[in-house]
């Protein structure tokens, strides 16, 4: 039931560009305290729109202030921030994060970490793990150094923005996509850089140990996450769930269900709110997860498994093992249809500078002696990046529609 009055989401509209970003600081501030509106989080400013001096954006005239729906509120422990998902399986939304999730999740991650330091935003700050770094700075009382994103990433962009990190330690988050290109690129400012980080948390898609291992090897400190908008950012470091947070796994098909303090309201209009049980309370994952010698393990997504030929047959264990042929950063499993097999197992890859691509029988004999035989691709395609959206998140959606069209 809603104790006090109903929050209104002031739009705010972010590139990730240096006064853009710190601008919203003092409003993001305002918000976690409950003196401000909530802000909704959303992409690039347009040219019709001013900026205020807080660094965020008026409703538009057109679109009064949206008020707060779908989950009850509290004056006590504000909505601070609505993020919006990824969409990379479905039609994006919008997540209402209280102040006490963000602010629950922040000490947990210094914690685990080893205490506060300064951060670099190197992702795009609407999203949960950019937005992320901005509220684990302000817990910190630091300002994050912010990586020009409007041109894409790039490896001499993140050399220059690590260049302008001060203090005794130094954090940032990247998606796998740009640690490969970084170790891709050869360039020795750019793996310096990635040596100065105390810590990068790793997320927003699976991590192969193929890249792990590569990271490693250059002397990088990384920390795998796993978590999602709907558990205020990664909750689960190294396979090891932050304090206070709690992971179910369902005994018969592996789903995974979260609890803990880092959880979201629900999502902005929803009042159902069905991925979200009650008694206790729990946001439920569309992941399939087992525990390997303590530590969480994470399958893939239970909607992205694909039936060939009546087996089901997930593709984290496939893409993993494709990674493993000399030559490949970056590899996507889905299914596509197939008259015979119902799906077949197609297979993108993108291979290192330089490299030569694998044959398609030399992938289905590795997928074969790691996998099985079943799992083993029936069409392998060399892409010169993968699609991605969000904050860096392969787009299976777009994979398959390319792999469609080169199949046909």
């Amino acid at each position: 039931m809603t104790t006090g009055p109903v929050p209104r989401f002031l739009e705010t509209r972010l590139t990730s560009v240096d006064d853009r970003v710190l601008g919203v600081l003092p409003a993001l501030r305002a918000a976690l305290s409950g003196s401000g509106p909530a802000l909704a989080l959303s992409d690039a400013i347009p040219q019709s729109h001013g900026k205020s001096t807080d660094g965020s954006l008026p409703p538009d005239p057109a679109e009064p202030p949206v008020p707060l729906l779908g989950a009850d509120d509290d004056a006590t422990d504000p909505t601070a921030v609505a993020v919006r998902t990824s969409g990379s399986t479905g039609v994006p939304k919008r997540v209402l994060l209280s102040a006490s999730a963000l602010f629950a999740s922040a000490a947990a991650t210094h914690d685990r970490l080893g205490g506060s330091g300064r951060w670099l935003l190197a992702l795009p700050a609407q999203h949960v793990a950019g937005m992320q770094v901005l509220v684990r700075s302000l817990v910190a009382g630091t300002t994050p150094v912010v990586m020009d994103l409007t041109s894409g990433f790039s490896p001499a962009g993140f050399a220059e923005a690590t260049a302008r990190l001060s203090g005794h330690r130094f954090y940032t988050s990247l998606v796998p996509t740009q640690l490969v290109r970084i170790l891709d690129s050869g360039d020795r400012s750019s793996l310096d850089a990635l040596r100065r980080y105390d810590a990068i948390l790793i997320g927003g898609s699976a991590t192969s140990a193929t890249l792990l291992d590569r990271a490693a090897a250059a002397g990088v400190r990384l920390v795998t996450t796993y978590g999602m908008s709907e558990t205020a950012g990664g909750c689960v470091y190294d396979g090891v769930p932050l304090d206070g947070v709690e992971i179910v796994l369902d005994e018969d098909t592996g789903r995974v269900a979260i609890g803990g303090p880092t959880l979201a309201r629900g999502y902005l209009g929803d009042p159902e709110n069905a991925a979200f049980s009650t008694r206790p309370r729990r946001f439920l994952t569309n992941d399939h997860g087992s525990w390997d010698a303590g530590k969480l393990r994470i399958g893939g997504r239970l909607d992205a498994v694909i039936i060939s030929g009546g087996v089901n047959i997930a593709p984290a264990p496939v893409e993993e093992a494709l990674q493993r042929l000399a030559g490949v950063a970056e590899a996507v499993v889905v299914g596509l249809p197939d008259a015979e097999w119902g799906q077949r197992v197609a297979a993108a890859i993108v291979l290192t500078p330089g490299a030569q691509p694998p044959t398609l029988a030399q992938a289905r004999a590795v997928v074969t002696e790691q996998v099985s035989a079943r799992s083993a691709p029936r069409q392998l395609t060399v892409l010169q990046q993968l699609p991605l959206r969000g904050p860096g998140k392969p787009d299976r959606t777009a994979i398959t529609q390319l792999l469609s069209v080169e199949g046909t």
